[in-house]
């Protein structure tokens, strides 16, 4: 390829197409990709060199040349070239092809020859090109394993499916060189490391060999002595075609690396030691398949040993083609950036590392299922596509810096990655040579700045302490005995102190029916703090989250509530926190301000949940509304969202509720059900049988225009009754 003078940073988009049964799974359009071409100024947006990006075969030409459809392609290489943004076109990912040919059928390789052609010859502008995305990977989920179609489950499939690729690989290269002679082939494949136990060490070696099986075909290494060339003819491979790629090679110009933080493995024969799901074996003996990240105490091989690995053997320039990790936004960055630091280091040592590549920009969906169930469980990548407008993450912000400085001063990045902790071993440790993780910074080591909590001693307080404590980040919690928060000087000299990237305000008046006749202290708890903690993280540069409420709606929308809707609240404490929105807009634009509604969790005495199911346990009355409809929150839910809206660097007004519109007693009801406890005590009324003396809107359920969307309610309740403790009483709607 060209030189590369330093280290490039280049993006990708999640595009695999891959058949199940006989139907296609296509995340350009699970994504929202294909319909939204402004996403390519986005991505010239970020500073990045190249893109990875899909002309597929199966998408395009599903029906043959004659018929095919190059519309998405040409406009979008065209808006690409504009912004002069490069293109890794690639013609299959993942896939099998269009429904007349599979990775089984000698077919595939001429037909990927001849769409191969007409691409170069539709743009001879084009140079970069992966033919076959993950060749290995894509052989063993399809042939091997059965994911995928054709859903074969053999060896002799696999090793015929993966000729079937690199022969592919090697004709659609050839053709696409008749029309532009110089095009590059950038051949990217999934990397991993396996580990065993010493009776297991003979089904390690084998796929360790196994592993580098694509690339050693392409670059002529195949020959009569590779420790896989037996294997390979026992299974159904002619000796003239294992020649044929000794003698025309088609190495790749550029290598690229495609590690995740499970690629590695460890095999163990001790099955009782893990759950049913990881087991199987090779049809000699049983073992368990875990991810090595979970089991070994080394830790995993990391960026850094995975282009050491790939340099001594090939000595070909190398890339990291897909650096991902589905996780918080925290992690994901220092993902990339030990990715990036990896590459620095591995240059600086003479490895020819020519890029890293942030994946996926756009994110991903089912991949938690490798795409077999179709649930909808979706991954943001650099950016977040589940709002009305594409959100731009920390991650994209991250891998903008890199791509422009090389460095970055996100706030959570100096810290190791989750990978690295003693939390992350899910079974008793195993002991295993091999190479194992470096420690990495992307700047000098130093300690993360803290999270600072006002109200800590409260409902909120206490969740977002654990929630970011689980989530590495250190916290300073203040209670109101330790920070007047409405007294300006204070909230400016505690922040002083302090020194947080972030304050979380979850002080405040909650008491909605005292508010009515306890006004004045509702608005200085709910206005001056507000106020004063504005101010101060706007003067300081901290990140600033704040909490308002579904009570500033008067409910005659008669639909859920978004961002944009007007307030118009009915009590004082609605009234409170529509003040308290107005005075943040004003002094602290790029704060976080999250309405929410109807708090229950597993940490908190007082909430309508759990008092319910208390009662209903022990057979007495709980009388619930049914003409009140809200948006129950799941506690942790809503401070998970919260801390990845301000490690994104979010801000505005943001609706943050569980998905779910329901009455008081429809929530009884639920909640009972998923706890196992009779509703018999359950007694359904009208919010005046309650007298309460606040007035309350008779429809205030939430749903956001912005994007963030926490899991269901009964999947919420689900998880608050497996992890709730003790049962204990308290009023119902009091705090609601």
């Amino acid at each position: 390829m060209t030189e590369i003078r330093e280290l490039s940073m280049w993006a990708g988009i999640e595009c695999s197409v891959v058949r199940i049964g006989d139907a296609y799974v296509d995340q350009v359009v699970a994504t929202g990709h294909e319909s939204r071409p402004e996403d390519l100024d986005l991505i010239a947006g970020l500073g990045v060199e190249a893109v990875r990006y899909p002309v597929l075969w199966e998408r395009t030409a599903p029906d043959g040349l004659a018929s095919a459809d190059w519309s998405f392609a040409d406009a979008r290489l065209a808006r690409l070239r504009e912004l002069g943004v490069r293109p890794i076109v690639g013609l299959v990912h993942h896939g099998s092809g269009p429904r007349r040919t599979s990775l089984l059928d000698d077919s595939f390789v001429s037909g990927l020859a001849a769409f191969a052609r007409a691409v170069a010859e539709r743009y001879p502008w084009l140079e970069d090109f992966t033919p076959i995305n993950e060749p290995l990977t894509t052989a063993r989920f399809s042939a091997l394993y059965g994911h995928w179609y054709p859903h074969a489950r053999s060896d002799a499939a696999f090793v015929r499916a993966l000729l079937v690729e690199c022969s592919a690989t090697r004709a659609a290269m050839r053709a696409i060189r008749e029309v532009v002679p110089g095009a590059r082939l950038v051949q990217t494949e999934d990397f991993a490391t396996i580990f065993s136990t010493p009776r297991l060490a003979y089904q390690a070696a084998f796929e360790n060999e196994r592993r580098f099986a694509s690339l050693d075909l392409l670059t002529g290494r195949f020959g009569r002595d590779h420790a896989l060339r037996g294997f390979f003819v026992g299974c159904g491979a002619r000796e003239d075609e294992l020649d044929s790629f000794v003698e025309d090679p088609c190495p790749p110009d550029v290598v690229g690396i495609n590690y995740y933080v499970t690629s590695d493995r460890f095999l163990d024969e001790h099955v009782h030691k893990y759950p049913p799901v990881v087991r199987g074996g090779n049809g000699i003996e049983s073992y368990a398949d875990v991810e090595a990240v979970r089991v070994r105490g080394e830790g995993i091989v990391g960026h850094r040993g995975v282009l050491d690995q790939m340099w001594d053997r090939y000595r070909l320039p190398l890339a990291f083609t897909e650096v991902h990790i589905g996780c918080s936004p925290e992690e994901q960055i220092r993902w990339l950036a030990d990715a990036w630091v990896a590459a620095e280091a591995a240059r600086a040592d003479g490895i020819d590392v020519h890029a890293v590549t942030a994946w996926s920009v756009f994110g991903a969906c089912d991949w938690d299922s490798l795409l077999v169930q179709q649930r909808g469980h979706y991954e943001p990548g650099l950016f977040d596509v589940r709002g009305s407008c594409v959100r731009p993450t920390a991650l994209a912000h991250v891998a903008e810096e890199l791509a422009r400085t090389g460095s970055s001063t996100h706030p959570m990045i100096d810290a190791r990655g989750w990978w690295t902790s003693e939390g992350r071993l899910l079974y008793p440790p195993a002991s295993t040579p091999g190479r194992t993780a470096c420690p990495r910074s992307i700047g000098p080591a130093k300690t993360l700045p803290p999270v600072m909590i006002a109200g800590a001693a409260g409902t909120l307080g206490r969740a977002f302490a654990r929630i970011c404590a689980d989530r590495g980040m250190p916290v300073v919690a203040m209670s109101r005995a330790d920070l007047d928060a409405a007294d300006g000087e204070a909230a400016e000299a505690a922040i002083r102190a302090v020194r947080p990237w972030a304050v979380v305000n979850a002080a405040g008046y909650v008491r909605v029916d005292a508010a009515e006749r306890d006004r004045d202290r509702c608005f200085r708890e709910n206005g001056l703090v507000v106020a004063a903690l504005a101010r101060a993280c706007s003067a300081y540069g901290a990140r600033f989250a704040t909490f308002s409420s579904d009570l500033v709606f008067d409910g005659v929308k008669g639909a859920p509530y978004v961002e944009s809707d007007p307030v118009a609240p009915l009590g004082v404490y609605g009234m409170s926190k529509a003040l308290a929105e107005r005075i943040v807009a004003q002094l602290h634009p790029r704060a976080l301000v999250v309405r929410t509604s109807a708090f229950f969790g597993p940490w908190d005495e007082w909430n309508f949940v759990r008092t319910a199911l208390a009662k209903l346990r022990d057979r007495r009355t709980v009388l619930a509304p049914t003409d009140q409809v809200v948006s129950p929150t799941y506690v942790p839910d809503l401070a998970h969202a919260v801390m990845t809206l301000l490690v994104d660097d979010a801000s505005g007004l943001w609706h943050v509720a569980n998905g779910g519109a329901v009455s008081w007693a429809d929530l009884a009801g639920r909640a009972a059900e998923a706890a196992g406890v009779s509703i018999d005590t359950l007694v359904a009324c009208t919010t005046a049988d309650l007298a309460l003396e606040a007035p309350r809107p008779a429809y205030s359920a939430l749903s956001s225009e912005r994007g963030i969307v926490l899991p269901s309610l009964d999947d919420a309740l689900r998880r608050f009754v497996e992890s709730s403790e003790n049962d204990v009483g308290g009023d119902l709607l009091e705090t609601a």
